[in-house]
């Protein structure tokens, strides 16, 4: 228990938060690490199953109140500070709403099924190119959601009927059942735990009540953005049922990879290659940015992978106006056909030269003699 966190600390709320603030607290936490959100990060999927945890009692009021009194045993424990059921009671994996609605009479879970219901988020890949996210850009894309029925206004009705109370379960939407001592609450089967059953069903949407519909949204992509980062549209996902608020769009941004450019973080890394004799005497070379070819010098005597930095032609800082750099690493490339003359020129240049010139071979070759000589 000593590694765990403070339940309250991890939702960040303070101890006498009302359960509205724990529930907008969990799903504003929940967007910024939920797994499908942020798939292959491993430290985003520990936080949150440690947020769904605290979120898990922390929204149980006897659950809550055993934790405020006993710490993290508190929820495993009954009232009274008892494990629930001294004999070994079994829910026999009844769901969480027929356990509740056991002690509540069989209120809680048709309230909230008949209740206001947030809509579902949804999720778009939205592919941009290199440049389109250096510099940023605006786009505009279709997607499609579940939206409510034009044709029935989402009762699922037939246009001049409307649905009617369900027989079975009297328009509780849920059966009671007694056994001895305790009564189980479950859903009706008949009508989905609403309340009403549909005689006539809507021929546009078969008696769901809504219909998917395409829609187009345009979003602002900032500069600097990278591949895998995730742009969230309040209210745009799919909207909800009863009155309740609609979900949101995540934008999932795929980068198309550059044919010259890779990103380290908000540098760029560029390999070019440069002749002999430019690396042997030093040479003024263009060297290709995002914003067109710069002017860059090359010392006398440069050696290959030697890296070279030209600062603030990288990528733009997110909400910043401020650039990473482009590293640039040479590549020197040996002719490899060469005239009858060249090789001349070359074989008098290798039998002029004092061995000075070549520091790796010579420190290469020192270091030999001295094993050797020992």
């Amino acid at each position: 228990m000593a590694n765990k966190r403070d339940y309250y600390e991890v939702l960040g709320v303070d101890k006498n938060a009302s359960a509205d603030d724990i529930k907008r607290a969990f799903r504003r936490k929940a967007k910024e690490c939920h797994p499908d959100l942020h798939p292959d990060d491993k430290e985003a999927e520990e936080r949150f199953k440690e947020l769904n945890e605290a979120n898990e009692v922390l929204s149980d009021a006897d659950k809550r109140a055993r934790y405020d009194q006993f710490g993290f045993d508190g929820p495993n424990m009954g009232a009274g500070g008892n494990p629930f059921g001294g004999a070994g009671f079994d829910f026999g994996g009844m769901g969480f709403d027929s356990i509740f609605d056991m002690f509540t009479g069989g209120m809680g879970g048709a309230a909230r099924r008949q209740g206001p219901q947030q809509g579902n988020d949804l999720r778009y890949d939205l592919r941009i190119t290199f440049e389109e996210a250096a510099r940023g850009c605006t786009k505009s894309f279709d997607f499609y959601r579940n939206e409510s029925c034009e044709t029935c206004h989402g009762t699922g009705a037939k246009p001049g009927t409307s649905p009617v109370t369900c027989q079975m379960c009297k328009g509780a939407g849920q059966i009671r059942q007694s056994g001895g001592w305790m009564t189980t609450v479950r859903t009706c089967p008949t009508c989905g735990g609403t309340g009403k059953v549909i005689q006539e069903k809507c021929a546009s949407c078969g008696g769901s009540g809504r219909n998917r519909v395409r829609r187009t949204a345009t979003v602002k992509v900032p500069a600097g953005i990278d591949n895998g980062q995730t742009i969230i549209m309040n209210g745009q996902g799919e909207p909800g049922l009863r009155g309740g608020p609609s979900g949101d769009l995540y934008i999932n941004v795929i980068v198309k990879p550059h044919k010259l450019f890779k990103r380290d973080g908000y540098d760029l890394r560029l390999e070019i290659p440069i002749s002999f004799t430019q690396a042997a005497l030093g040479a003024e070379v263009d060297v290709p940015t995002l914003d067109g070819t710069v002017k860059h010098r090359i010392p006398e005597g440069t050696q290959t992978d030697t890296e070279f930095r030209i600062r603030g032609a990288g990528i733009q800082q997110l909400r910043s106006s401020n650039k990473g750099d482009l590293l640039v690493k040479v590549r020197v490339e040996i002719p490899k056909r060469l005239s009858d003359k060249q090789r001349e020129l070359l074989r008098q240049f290798d039998e002029s030269s004092t061995g000075k010139e070549y520091e790796q071979r010579k420190g290469f070759f020192d270091k030999v003699k001295d094993l050797f000589n020992n």
